[in-house]
């Protein structure tokens, strides 16, 4: 008897201990299979998938090409480029294969539910339309493919074991752009939870007091189940308990909490400290659930008399725009490649980041949260009337609400978000009708997230003005037109202007023109665009135009430059010309090398660490005592110039000349002559205060490689980004060397991909094999799930070869 009433207390201990457990969060990364096309029962669970590919997510089905110029080729005139007449063109969705119809299938296993228990997939993106299936039924779907969303499975799969998981997506030509990538290419989840739980994205925390000496930080919790108790914890930096919170006030499943902080750590670029706030709801005294949110403590405004500030201080966004592809990577998002690209903008001195046009990744966000970037997050780039033939506007009349509110539900707890866009140089912003869209937007915004305001990229600035869109946005957007800076700032009431997008200098990295002179949508043979910096096109700017708005009109709030990297598509000035395939935007270029532009921008945003930087290279047979100007882009104010020991003259930034004088430093009249250039920068003292030299290099000898990292972690899908250079017998950099390489990785590492950032190169990146450009290439090595010694190796006929060994760690 006594033995029974042991087994019965036992059994009733584990069901108690087993309802009691928090949610499970399991992400599907592994056992995927994958094929293309439209396959019919693909979603029944006797479908034979056994020829399929076997794949990871997240994956980009397209990025492994081939480059085709049939692919997407859209017979427009493109409006935002000014264009009245129809051209063919061939590579603005990147000429990579997205178009057409994707499976993705796998086992799912569930265990059984306990009695009220939930259970939901969560997709952080998917490109595009996607359609999900369990063991053959189709349970949920979705239209846009930026945007977050989750489904609730739990009476397809109460009874636990395995079911059939079926993603259908579908790419349908002129729908974008730009590349959109293809595929379930953001992470995928399997959520478990309580009856008794926190709502998905139903957290929200607010820091509405902000000073020195405290911070009044307001939790916001929805919630379902009876008898609900929350128990709050806020764990500081270091990870030190500051505050605990219990409530048991619920109304309508929703409680609020304040929890004041003293002398907290203010979030901003400069010190991104982050807390963490800790949330545990019991009901009946049981635990039935557990989230962990970090958040960062921080203010912001925007108003005519200060501008826009962080913390009470006024300061200026010295932002770029980015698109979500990753080069060589795709769509697929990987955190240690999107970790790179803001070392390298942390290194000009960015400090801000705008989503181009589209929804940011959970991954982007957390890292800006991390490292301290201010974030622009947008949302679309159409709104009711379309840009191409199946964008967005298809769905925007019965999507955009339900697209927007899982925007800012599920990213409004990042500190790193401090301004919402609705949209995107969109067409609509003509006539009322437009404008009762902007405002019908940003009400939305307003209602999910009351603390920050909402702009839009506006193009047709005229427009606006006279419809009244302009007036009613809570910071006005300008996407260039410089000239009407004066003209928006008097019109709109706001007593401020953002610049949204601005500049659209384009430029081929290593590659110089002549004679170097302004230039609007300039064509070359080559399909390149000079590094002078000198090119823009005919709706843009060259980067000193905005320089000065920002410098002298207070204003002006701040800049997105596009871009900070180049993008896959939209070949700008060469959209109707084969081959040609990815921007010339970007400060950076496909590959992640900074180009010369970089540096002009670096001068002015990176106040720490000085900025000396020479151009163009010195490695010109032929044109021996021809004119071959030198620029030095720097954060000191004048310098001098040698060639071959022979001072070419001080130069000194000036404002009673042409803008550039006022921002670079040049000297236009050089005769080029082999040998060495070196220039000698000066400190406010007049002394010398940092000196530059390059010189002409002989013929291609060794391979040099150079990893950002050496040390990855054994997950499977950490990446070392290697740069390859070319150098001839003294080591001196070949600048001009376009040698075919060979890559080969030995160990706990694989080959992942390659990239020489030329525009033009239909080499496709998967390959271990690619020609430099201008020198140069990038080489992505990849971590397996094993720890030990990874080597790249890298050959080329003729060359003394490269190698370099990294190690994977657990």
């Amino acid at each position: 008897m006594r033995y029974r009433f042991f087994v019965l207390a036992l059994t009733v201990f584990f069901a108690q201990f087993a309802v009691a457990q928090p949610r499970t969060v399991t992400e599907l990364s592994e056992g995927w299979k994958f094929s293309r096309g439209a396959h019919e029962g693909a979603a029944a669970p006797g479908f034979n998938d056994g020829g399929w590919e076997t794949v990871s997510v997240p994956h980009d089905w397209a990025i492994r090409g081939p480059f085709d110029k049939e692919i997407d080729k859209q017979v427009v005139a493109i409006t935002q480029n000014n264009e009245k007449v129809a051209t063919e063109k061939t590579g603005r969705t990147g000429a990579l294969p997205y178009i057409g119809e994707g499976w993705y299938r796998r086992s799912l296993s569930v265990p059984a539910l306990q009695p009220g228990q939930r259970a939901l997939l969560f997709f952080e993106g998917a490109m595009s339309e996607p359609r999900v299936y369990l063991n053959g039924k189709l349970v949920g779907q979705w239209n846009y493919g930026y945007n977050y969303f989750h489904i609730d499975i739990t009476e397809h799969v109460a009874a636990g074991g395995s079911h059939l998981l079926a993603v259908h997506l579908r790419n349908v030509g002129e729908s974008s752009r730009w590349y959109p990538g293809a595929g379930l290419y953001r992470k995928v989840h399997l959520i478990i939870k309580n009856a008794e739980s926190i709502a998905e994205w139903g957290q929200y925390i607010t820091t509405p007091v902000v000073n020195a000496d405290g911070a009044k930080i307001n939790i916001r919790t929805k919630a379902s189940g009876k008898n609900l108790r929350l128990e709050t914890e806020i764990l500081d930096p270091a990870g030190t308990t500051l505050a605990e919170y219990k409530s048991d006030n619920f109304f309508q499943g929703e409680v609020s909490q304040d929890i004041h902080v003293y002398r907290p750590m203010r979030w901003s670029p400069e010190t991104p400290h982050l807390y963490t706030a800790i949330s545990r709801l019991y009901a009946d005294g049981q635990l039935r659930d557990s989230t962990r949110t970090r958040f960062g403590i921080r203010s912001i405004s925007y108003t005519p008399a200060t501008g826009f500030q962080l913390n009470g201080v006024t300061r200026k966004f010295k932002g770029v725009c980015l698109h979500h592809d990753l080069g060589p990577l795709g769509a697929a998002i990987n955190t240690a490649a999107l970790r790179r690209q803001l070392r390298i903008l942390k290194d000009l001195g960015c400090d801000a980041i705008r989503s181009s046009h589209n929804m940011p990744s959970r991954e982007q966000l957390e890292l800006a949260d991390e490292m301290g970037f201010m974030f622009l997050a947008e949302s679309f780039d159409e709104w009711a009337m379309p840009k191409v033939k199946n964008g967005y506007a298809r769905f925007f009349h019965t999507d955009a609400e339900k697209d927007i509110v899982n925007l800012v539900r599920a990213t409004r707890n990042h500190p790193s978000i401090v301004m919402w866009s609705s949209g995107n140089e969109v067409p609509d912003q003509w006539g009322a009708e437009g404008a009762k869209r902007a405002k019908w937007l940003q009400d939305l915004f307003h209602r999910e997230d009351p603390t920050r305001p909402v702009t839009v990229g506006m193009d047709q600035v005229k427009a606006t003005m006279q419809s009244g869109f302009g007036a009613l946005l809570d910071i006005p957007g300008m996407n260039y037109r410089v000239h009407l800076y004066e003209e928006a700032y008097k019109a709109f009431p706001q007593g401020l202007l953002l610049g949204s997008e601005t500049a659209s200098t384009v430029s081929s990295r290593g590659i110089y023109k002549f004679p170097v002179v302004k230039a609007i949508e300039k064509q070359y043979p080559d399909y390149q665009c000079s590094s002078y910096d000198l090119e823009y096109c005919s709706w843009s700017n060259l980067p000193e135009d905005d320089f000065i708005l920002q410098d002298d009109k207070p204003w002006v709030i701040g800049e997105f430059v596009w871009t900070g990297f180049d993008y896959l598509g939209e070949p700008t000035p060469y959209d109707d010309k084969w081959p040609s395939r990815s921007s010339y935007f970007g400060l950076a270029d496909l590959a992640g090398i900074p180009k010369d532009r970089f540096y002009l921008y670096r001068s002015r945003w990176n106040t720490t660490s000085p900025t000396l930087h020479l151009l163009p290279h010195w490695n010109w047979a032929g044109r021996e005592g021809q004119t071959t100007p030198v620029f030095v882009y720097t954060s000191y104010d004048s310098a001098e110039l040698f060639v071959n020991g022979r001072s070419m003259g001080v130069q000194r930034k000036r404002t009673d000349s042409s803008a550039q004088h006022r921002y670079r430093l040049m000297w236009m009249d050089v005769k080029y002559a082999p040998g060495t250039v070196k220039v000698v920068a000066f400190g406010t003292d007049g002394k010398p205060a940092a000196e530059k030299t390059m010189v002409t290099a002989g013929k291609p000898y060794r391979i040099v490689l150079e990893p950002d990292r050496d040390t990855l972690q054994a997950d499977g899908s950490d990446l070392s980004y290697v740069t390859v250079s070319v150098v001839d017998r003294q080591g001196n950099f070949c600048p001009t060397a376009t040698e075919q390489l060979r890559f080969d990785v030995s160990g706990a590492g694989t080959y992942r991909a390659a990239c020489n950032g030329d525009a033009t190169s239909l080499e496709l990146f998967h390959l271990p094999t690619m020609k430099t450009f201008s020198g140069k290439l990038v080489v992505l090595v990849q971590s397996k799930k094993e720890a030990g010694s990874i080597e790249l190796r890298v050959t080329g006929k003729g060359l003394k070869e490269g190698r370099v060994a990294l190690r994977s760690v657990r």
